[in-house]
């Protein structure tokens, strides 16, 4: 379950991101966003793999 609270850290911290480039036009707050969603895609993957593996251990 702590990896699900990271995924939720993660989200809540971009949320001010997310405000400053969708209301505001803010390009640096973007990029930000960008790379914010690149590691909980990273991160997505990584519980994914994590999942899988205690499924099939059984």
């Amino acid at each position: 379950m702590s990896r699900f609270s990271e995924v939720k850290n993660l989200v809540m911290s971009l949320e001010a991101d997310f405000e400053k480039f969708y209301e505001k036009g803010n390009q640096a707050a973007g990029t930000r966003v960008r790379k914010g969603m690149q590691e909980l895609k990273t991160l997505a993957q990584d519980i994914r793999t994590e999942v899988q593996n205690k499924k099939n251990a059984g």
